[in-house]
């Protein structure tokens, strides 16, 4: 974190230029208000309990969808990469889903699910499942084949070389899927629910725009950027435990 502080003062010096700018009518101090009226508003939403409770079922919608893709893009990108007939069955459909942007299928899932939290946690699923899915693939074949001849000799069938060298030598590439799928989670969540949603944060910046309470507008994206780099920075943790054997760090990521 020491590292990052000239970011921070980067942060801190356009804000100031915001509240500056505003407070002196250089932008439209209605459509930008000041920061000081933002925190103002935004100290107000945490102190009576509204901004908790819309974010409460996001993180719910977020994390439920990123644990089912993790479930099931981890074990399916494993045999991926480890057996040939399972890459050649599951590539041209893989191929063919992945490039579709996770939103187009939000008119679909309302038609099978509803609008209710099912439909975006299997969104957020659809959304995170191929950046862990690809990762893993690529971790696997990218594990040197002298390691796996290695386990072989000392007696190694293919599931403890994979539990015990594969999966090991893949972590790193399957954290950064992970790690990516993340921040992906977040975005398709807060979409999700500006369409349809009647709660979350998504639901809730767009309900302050439409009855133009711009600062508590501002304070629900500002909530976004926080919980995106609490995110971020947690899993960095994360990461770094499970790969300390290689010298990662969260001040290096």
């Amino acid at each position: 974190m020491k590292k990052r502080w000239p970011g921070f003062l980067l942060i801190a010096v356009l804000l100031l230029a915001w509240e500056v700018a505003s407070r002196n009518a250089w932008i439209d101090p209605i459509t930008f208000p000041s920061v000081s009226g933002i925190f103002e508003s935004w100290y107000g939403a945490i102190a009576n309990g509204e901004l908790m409770r819309q974010l409460t079922p996001s993180l719910g919608r977020i994390f439920g969808g990123f644990a089912l893709a993790v479930l099931i893009a981890v074990p399916l990108g494993l045999l991926m990469g480890a057996i040939p007939i399972v890459y050649r069955l599951l590539e041209p459909i893989t191929e063919f889903i992945r490039p579709i942007p996770s939103s187009a299928y939000i008119p679909i899932a309302i038609l099978i699910l509803g609008i209710g939290n099912e439909m975006k946690i299997f969104v957020v699923f659809l959304a995170c499942v191929f950046p862990i899915l690809l990762n893993t693939y690529s971790g696997v074949r990218g594990v040197d084949p002298v390691l796996i001849d290695t386990g072989r000799t000392f007696g190694l069938g293919a599931g403890a070389a994979m539990a015990q060298i594969i999966l090991p030598a893949a972590l790193p590439s399957i954290l950064t899927g992970m790690r990516i799928s993340l921040g992906i989670a977040l975005i398709v969540a807060v979409v999700a629910e500006m369409i349809t949603g009647n709660s979350g944060i998504g639901y809730f910046i767009l309900d302050m725009q439409r009855i133009f309470r711009v600062p508590e507008m501002f304070a629900g994206i500002f909530t976004l950027g926080v919980l995106g780099f609490l995110i971020n920075f947690g899993f960095l943790k994360i990461e770094a435990h499970y790969l300390r054997w290689r010298g990662t760090s969260v001040e290096n990521g």
